[in-house]
């Protein structure tokens, strides 16, 4: 059920699998804060645990929803959209959360991103952009900033980044939006946002790793790392994604896409019950 009004405060207690605790992350790790924020929009949401599926893949990101005491997939490397496209196509009374990273989400994974956004299914995406491999041996990604070290970028990276919101709005997604974990308010109100939107919706949450890229760009601690997405992240007007460049830490937040296009899944269902009709005469 989506929207019943919560029967009691939140408590994030109430959603984990305690029995796993304490979690694998790393001290300051952007993506506690980011499981936090979607957990507290899932409780505002009204969604029920047994109601909430939660698809991940391979990386730090793909570890997080092993801690959600709800239906979780822990899927191969770049394919959480595909596994979650037909999960919500079989059971479309679910609600179905896609938790992944910047690398297993734009690169082995980038295919699926762009038809996820061209179908429509009704599907949420978090992609956790902490701009490295970091699980892995800390490689560089597709969201990689420009001149950073990575380990395979030992005199820093020279590749253009991937602006993933723009790659989302253009590739048809109709709820694109991004944001950072020092907000971390916005973020629960952005992932609620997109949790209620009837169609593909694709939220780019930007992370740290302090341990692996952190360390090696000289970026300080946790503290200094979180407080470094100051407001030039946030500036005053919010255009589309479209219309400007991806430029590392001069990122615009916010809701960038949001229209009401025909959900694929419906659109599905109502196709092959045509058909049945049609042959049953």
């Amino acid at each position: 059920m989506l929207d019943a009004a919560p029967s009691r405060s939140f408590d994030p207690k109430d959603y984990l699998r305690l029995q796993y605790m304490p979690h694998f992350m790393c001290p300051g790790c952007g993506h506690g804060i980011a499981l936090h924020a979607l957990l507290a929009a899932v409780h505002d949401c009204g969604i029920a645990k047994d109601d909430l599926a939660v698809v991940c893949g391979i990386g730090c990101s793909g570890r997080v929803g092993g801690y959600i005491d709800a239906n979780t997939f822990h899927t191969t490397h770049g394919r959480p959209l595909a596994f979650a496209t037909g999960l919500k196509l079989a059971r479309p009374d679910l609600t179905v959360v896609v938790v992944t990273g910047d690398g297993d989400c734009l690169a082995i994974g980038g295919n699926h991103l762009i038809h996820a956004a061209r179908r429509n299914l009704d599907l949420t995406c978090l992609m956790l952009n902490n701009e490295v491999y970091g699980m892995t041996g800390g490689q560089a990604s597709p969201t990689t900033a420009a001149t950073r070290f990575t380990s395979t970028t030992q005199s820093g990276a020279i590749e253009p980044t991937f602006d993933a919101c723009a790659l989302a709005a253009a590739a048809g997604a109709s709820f694109v939006g991004r944001e950072v974990t020092r907000q971390a308010p916005a973020l629960k109100t952005l992932i609620a946002r997109a949790l209620r939107h009837p169609g593909f919706s694709f939220v780019e949450v930007m992370s740290d790793c302090t341990e692996i890229y952190g360390r090696k760009n000289d970026l300080g601690e946790a503290p200094e790392m979180i407080l470094s997405q100051k407001a030039d992240m946030r500036p005053d007007s919010h255009r589309d994604a479209t219309d400007q460049p991806f430029r590392p830490h001069a990122l615009p937040t916010g809701v960038f896409v949001e229209r009401d296009l025909p959900e694929y899944g419906a659109r599905l269902r109502a196709h092959a019950a045509a058909i049945r009709k049609e042959a049953g005469r």
